[in-house]
Formats: structure tokens, sequence, C-alpha cells
């Protein structure tokens, strides 16, 4: 008996400094990564400047095209994120505060997201391998479930998360692979023309967004022009009153839900392709920077 429990105290610590040390090995790829993702390109960055920077999700990512503002002389790179929230945006703008960007205006799409205080598990992952280095991050995940897991297990995060942060992720981060997430300025083009475009926005209940309202106070304490707006979808939609009850409790929040109208402009019912984005993109260029 002795002899085992010998035998399991050593099996015990050796896979625990082998926990600790691929841990530490996967963290210091990710530390010198800036070519991957959108989030690790702004961890790993310092003191950029912008005209316009873009937040939101996918319906920020796929409707506003960088290179449109860049041809009028405004500096801007689109950082929506495909599934992330509100709460994945708020951190990415601390972030950048925190290292010191210089932004001149942030357009954020709100749209969806204004109806969920909830967080985008696959977005948040990207953050993880930062977890001991930077107390903004910690700060704001610590509400998370399995914050306490992810910050005092080591390598728990690389395993719960392995197709975000694990082995594959790490390889082509370490021999700095470049993702299509930073071409275009950031901005992702969807080239097809959508069938059968029906969506239903009855079950969603807009309310007062704890991370908009951070968002808003960040920007407002650091003299950023704060455009949030609200993008397309398509004529059949259910439920496009749901617009108008985000503008009652955010009259600031411009609706733009039928600013292009026609399905030849969408890839989806709610993400225009990439002939719909230059076509919102030139209405925001118009209404909010030739004036």
């Amino acid at each position: 008996m002795k002899n085992f429990l010998s035998l399991f105290a050593k099996i015990l610590l050796t896979t625990l400094l082998l926990l600790v040390v691929l841990d530490f090995i996967y963290t210091a790829v990710y530390l010198q990564s800036k070519d991957r993702g959108k989030i690790d390109y702004v961890y790993n960055s310092k003191g950029r400047s912008y005209d316009v920077v873009i937040l939101g999700s996918s319906r920020a990512n796929n409707h506003f095209v960088s290179q449109m503002f860049e041809e009028k002389g405004l500096k801007t790179f689109n950082y929506g994120m495909s599934g992330s929230r509100l709460f994945e945006s708020d951190l990415l703008l601390k972030l950048m505060i925190e290292r010191h960007y210089k932004i001149k205006n942030i357009i954020i799409e709100v749209d969806l997201n204004i109806a969920s205080d909830g967080i985008s598990e696959s977005t948040v992952a990207k953050v993880l391998p930062y977890i001991h280095h930077s107390k903004t991050i910690r700060e704001h995940l610590n509400s998370v479930s399995n914050f306490n897991a992810f910050y005092y297990i080591p390598f728990y995060r690389y395993v719960a998360y392995e197709p975000q942060i694990g082995f594959r992720e790490m390889v082509l981060s370490l021999i700095r692979k470049k993702s299509a997430y930073l071409k275009n300025g950031g901005y992702y083009a969807l080239n097809n023309e959508g069938e059968n475009l029906t969506y239903d926005l009855s079950n969603y209940i807009p309310h007062q967004n704890k991370s908009y309202e951070e968002i808003k106070h960040i920007c407002k304490a650091n003299k950023i022009n704060l455009i949030a707006v609200m993008t397309p979808m398509c004529t059949n939609t259910k439920g496009l009153d749901y617009f108008e009850k985000v503008h009652q409790i955010y009259p600031e929040i411009y609706n733009y839900e039928n600013a292009v109208e026609g399905d030849q402009y969408f890839s989806s019912c709610g993400h225009l392709n990439d002939a719909g984005a230059r076509k919102f993109t030139a209405i925001i260029i118009r209404f909010f920077f030739n004036r």
C-alpha cells in the first residue's frame, strides 16, 4: 500500500509538472502572436492611431468595408468578430485603451446583441492565454463561469477550448501563419446571394445592456465619438418592431435595419453580401463623415 501511494504521488506530481510546463510553452507562444486573430492583434500591440474603429459581431465584420473609409482618408480597422457579444467588444475596447490607442471615432454594431448580457465562449477563449498577464482581462472575466479553473488549474483552459487555443492554433501562432481575419482592414466579405431569406426576431427583448453602458462610459472618458448603429436585415424578417424598441431604450442608437433593401444584397437574412456591405458602408460614410 505504501509503494502504491508513493507511485501515485509521483505520477500526480509528474502530471502536474507536465501541465505547468505545457501551460508555460503555450502561453509564451501566444504572448508573441499577433497574426492570427483580432484579439492577439490588439493584445500584443501598442499605440495605434485610428480615425475609425469598428466593433461588434459578424454583423459588423461583414457589413463595414474598411477600404471605403480609407479611400476617404480615414484610417480604419474593422475589429468586428463573428459570434461575439457586446461583452467581448467592451473588453477589446478596454485593451485598446490600456495600450494607449488614439481613436477619434468608434462605430459599434449593437442591434441584436443589445438584447443579451451573455458572452461568446468561443471569443472569450481567445483571451484566456493572457489571463495571468493582464489585470484588465482578469477583472473583466471574473464573473465568467469556470474563471477559477481557468486561472488556477495549469493548462486547463487550453484543454477546455482546444479548437480555439489548442495545439493546432498554438503551432500556427508559433510559425506566425497569417489568418484571413486581419486582411482587408479586418473586413470579411460574404460573396454569395442568399436563398430562403427569412428570420424571426419575436423572441428578442431589448433592455439596458451593461456592456454597452461601459462602452459609452469609456468613450466619454477618452473623448471618443461613439456611433452606435443597428444594421440591415432582409425584408422577410418577422418582428422588425424590435428595432423600434431598441431605439426607445437608447434613442442615440441609429436604426439602419431597412437601409439596404433587396435579397440580392444579402448572404443570409442577417448578413449583407459584399455588394450590400458596400452599399451600406457608403450610406454610413455619407451620413457621418461627409458633413
